[in-house]
């Protein structure tokens, strides 16, 4: 029934006990919320008709940090991985979502007020709640937190009668109405479209991206030069009907994905660079923790490997380039978990899947499925569409191995018996797999007949009565220089809209307030690393009497063409504002350094440059501010670095 992580629904918390990080990000929210509008980072889409929920637009500085993120794991997983990247259509046709098991199994539990019946709720959600409720309240017992917060941990895991049942045992309503709900019905989430004029080839919106890189496996691993292991990516729009879309920008209707398959041997899960991360210390939320309703923990990943708790180096090597890329990304490394799903939470292609969750104002936040989808999808598709997707492996030294096949006079026979059809069912006898083959000889030996439903190469297919001797077998000894299996897949699954909404809750402060000051705005500020603010620099005239000024123009103008040669992006605010609420301005943006070209500036050809956290400013030539802004945007170079290399401001 589950579906896959990295920017669906919500992912369950621990508790409604946050830590006093979780509770500023709470307090921070309306702050927040309101500045991410006024200087529109985003705002609901349609927003001038009413707008309609799970849809947003990004504006300006909100498109910009998005993109910024994106280029950001572009760099540290398609450049650093050298992984393979497509593009896929954001429209699959209904066979090739049919054999990926979403149109039967991409299903929430959904129930509806029953005398309201436009009031409807997404089950696991609402029981969280009302699990939170319940963990609020001042009375509660030791067995009861523990009762609460295992039944919250598992809200997403539990069947459809097992959910409707605790609904029954804790007497839970409409929480608008006070009404009865129904019993909860599966709902499939995803967008049907017709395709073509005549709307007679079904079609749907793409519920990840995922399965446009399996659909290409074949030529990929070709452009591969055909070797195991290796890794492609996509980034793109996913589309999913959300029952309750709500919470900003973490439950969308349309959001973005960026999605690696990594096409691995299903009997190696060792990986080359497994030494490299094996220090890293991570938090883990283990299944056995949750369903004990006790507390993650902190190890190395080393020690996770060895203790199994991550049995897989491919998986574990994951979880921490995405820990890393997260903390990149701006996320506060204490704020960010592991947690692993429950076994029947699990979604119907994975057999282990850890999610990165990272801690806001909404709880614990799925932001990253990593999960391990053994050759569910290859083979599914390679059934459903009839193409050989199997990889051969040449072995280092040829192996002698026993085969079974029919023997001469039984292909003989059957060429006989089946009569127009008998050279096509004897090339399939002479295919079928060795325990297919088996399986059909003791059938035969037992009752003297045997049916089979056989695909013939033609193209044709029908059912076929085998007689003994139509399936006498021999025993060969032959070399083999090949081996063949169906690669498995770790698969890391990011949204974009979420980790975006954990960078904004974990950059935001706001400036301590001057008690003398007349001015009583909260003085905002996003904190966001150079990579992924949305501009490195703003330039700012000291006031509007230096921009009539022709050498001013000249200055900025060096420093504007040297930044944007460099590939960074860069602002004037040359507004009629004093300087102190420019700066503010520009910091409550994100933008992480300021220039400011004053009176001397005219004289001498030099600049103050600011940065935006500690306000400290160094003076140097306006010549050099480029070169300087890359270096510190690359992380070549710290603003320390630069204190002491320039006289201060």
């Amino acid at each position: 029934r589950r579906r896959g992580g990295g920017g669906g629904g919500a992912a369950p918390a621990v508790s409604s006990q946050a830590s006093p990080g979780g509770e500023s990000f709470a307090r921070n929210q309306k702050e927040l919320q309101e500045l991410c509008k006024r200087r529109f980072f985003y705002r609901p889409a349609f927003d001038i008709y009413g707008g309609v929920a799970g849809f947003f637009t990004y504006g300006p500085p909100g498109c910009a940090v998005k993109n910024n993120l994106i280029r950001q794991w572009r760099q540290h997983f398609v450049v650093e991985e050298s992984l393979l990247e497509v593009e896929d259509t954001c429209i699959m046709q209904h066979a090739v979502l049919k054999a990926s098991g979403h149109v039967d199994r991409f299903n929430d539990f959904m129930v509806k007020d029953v005398v309201d019946e436009s009031k409807f709720y997404r089950a696991d959600k609402l029981l969280e709640e009302v699990m939170d409720e319940k963990l609020k309240a001042a009375d509660i017992t030791d067995a009861q937190r523990q009762e609460y917060t295992v039944v919250r941990n598992q809200a997403d895991a539990y069947s459809r009668e097992e959910i409707g049942a605790i609904f029954k045992k804790y007497g839970i309503k409409s929480p608008e109405t006070g009404n009865d709900l129904s019993d909860p019905y599966e709902f499939n989430l995803m967008f049907p479209t017709p395709i073509g004029p005549g709307g007679y080839l079904q079609g749907y919106l793409r519920p990840e991206t995922a399965q446009g890189i399996f659909l290409n496996y074949k030529f990929c691993l070709e452009q591969n030069l055909n070797r195991l292991p290796f890794g492609v990516a996509q980034v793109g729009k996913s589309f999913r009907n959300e029952i309750a879309p709500r919470a900003g920008l973490t439950r969308q209707r349309e959001f973005t994905q960026a999605e690696i398959e990594f096409f691995v041997n299903p009997k190696n899960s060792d990986h080359p660079k497994f030494k490299s991360v094996e220090d890293v210390v991570v938090t883990f939320f283990h299944s056995n923790e949750q369903l004990a309703g006790k507390d993650p923990v902190t190890f190395s990943m080393g020690e996770a490997y060895s203790r199994g708790i991550i049995k897989s180096q491919i998986l574990g090597y994951f979880i921490v380039r995405t820990y890393l890329f997260l903390v990149s990304a701006g996320v506060k490394k204490e704020f960010i978990r592991f947690r692993q799903h429950l076994p029947t939470e699990m979604a119907h292609y994975a057999c282990d899947c850890w999610d990165a969750e990272i801690e806001t104002c909404y709880g614990w936040l799925e932001c990253v499925g990593i999960a391990d989808r053994a050759c569910f999808d290859l083979n599914a598709h390679a059934e459903a569409a009839k193409v050989d997707l199997l990889y051969r492996e040449t072995l280092d030294k040829p192996i002698e191995v026993e085969t079974l096949a029919i023997t001469k006079a039984a292909g003989v026979a059957t060429m006989k018996a089946f009569k127009k059809q008998g050279r096509l069912v004897k090339e399939w006898l002479e295919k079928l797999p060795a325990e297919e083959l088996k399986s059909l000889v003791a059938e035969v030996e037992k009752n003297k007949k045997a049916k089979r439903t056989a695909e013939l190469s033609d193209g044709t297919s029908g059912e076929f009565e085998f007689l003994p001797e139509h399936v006498v077998c021999e025993t060969k000894k032959e070399k083999v220089t090949t081996t063949t299996f169906m690669p498995g897949v770790v698969e890391p699954s990011f949204g974009i809209d979420r980790i975006l909404t954990a960078a904004l809750e974990h950059a935001y402060y706001a400036r301590p307030k001057d008690p003398t000051a007349e001015d009583k705005q909260i003085r905002g500020v996003l904190a966001f690393p150079p990579a992924v603010a949305p501009y490195k620099l703003t330039i700012l005239p000291q006031d509007q009497r230096i921009t009539r000024e022709a050498k001013y123009e000249e200055l900025s103008g060096v420093i504007r063409k040297r930044v944007t040669a460099l590939g960074h992006t860069c602002t004037v605010d040359d507004s009629s504002a004093n300087l102190g609420k420019r700066y503010a301005r520009n910091d409550e943006l994100g933008i992480p350094f300021a220039c400011t070209v004053d009176f001397d500036s005219l004289q001498d050809d030099c600049v103050t440059l600011r940065e935006r956290d500690s306000m400290k400013q160094v003076r140097l030539k306006a010549a050099e501010v480029g070169p300087i802004l890359h270096d510190l945007c690359w992380g070549r170079k710290t603003w320390d670095n630069v204190l002491s290399t320039f006289a201060s401001a």
